[in-house]
């Protein structure tokens, strides 16, 4: 108290310089705790220089890791859980039918999708075939809408006769419509999936939803399909012999 001049200035500096690393630390000590705490996404904000600020972006980075790796190990358990989910679901079934009713109401919700559409391939598939549609969800049985589709005829053919998923984004307006009873909009992203079992084309699946489809849902979808595949062969092959 008292101090003029220089002694005055020197003082103001040294309390600010005081105040800005009190300031810092207040934060880092904050977002440190709700980081313990299982918060990840805070982020220290306040302005730093020099070591301050090397020490501000270390922390957030390794809060952004920690974020990066909690999220892979929460992908990767949702990822395993359903698989072995499914492939518990699927055991018992005897019918083709049976099995594409279950896919259609147990697989939509799940990857967030609000239409789906289950093709199974009549025909050998090598000498051609058509999908034939044996189990949707809020499908509306339409004229313009086909049930039936040749090798290379729309998305579902064209999948068919790559062998590869398709992901199409920002579908066009009037592409398709999921309609309640409080009114119908139009999905935005469509992926269809075929279903193989040993390089062999034995059904299509397509599904439609709002939002776009993650990695971690691809990556589902494409792990889903195999198992699908296998069981759908099962079936087959059970009918063949009871022919």
């Amino acid at each position: 108290p008292g101090a003029s001049g220089t002694w005055r200035a020197l003082t103001d500096a040294v309390n600010q310089l005081a105040g800005n690393r009190t300031t810092q630390v207040r934060a880092i000590a904050e977002v440190a705790t709700a980081v313990t705490a299982g918060d990840l996404t805070r982020a220290i904000s306040v302005e730093a220089k020099g070591e301050g600020l090397q020490l501000k972006d270390n922390i957030n980075q390794m809060i952004a890791n920690l974020r990066d790796t909690t999220r892979a190990n929460k992908d990767q358990d949702w990822l395993k859980s359903n698989l072995a989910r499914f492939s518990s679901m699927m055991q018992g079934q005897r019918k083709i039918e049976s099995l594409g009713r279950l896919i259609m109401s147990e697989l939509t919700p799940v990857v967030s999708a609000q239409f789906a559409a289950f093709y199974v391939l009549d025909g050998d598939g090598d000498d051609g075939g058509t999908l034939k549609l044996i189990s949707s969800y809020a499908y509306e049985s339409r004229k313009r809408l086909a049930n039936r589709f040749e090798l290379g005829e729309g998305m579902a053919g064209q999948c068919a006769l790559e062998r590869r998923c398709i992901v199409v984004r920002d579908l066009p307006e009037g592409y398709v419509n999921v309609s309640s009873g409080l009114g119908s909009a139009a999905p935005r992203n469509l992926v269809v999936v075929p279903v193989l079992f040993e390089g062999r084309l034995m059904a299509v699946i397509e599904l439609a939803s709002f939002q776009c489809f993650t990695a971690i849902h691809l990556n589902f979808l494409d792990q889903l399909a195999q198992s699908i595949g296998v069981v759908f062969n099962m079936i087959a092959a059970r009918d063949r012999k009871s022919v």
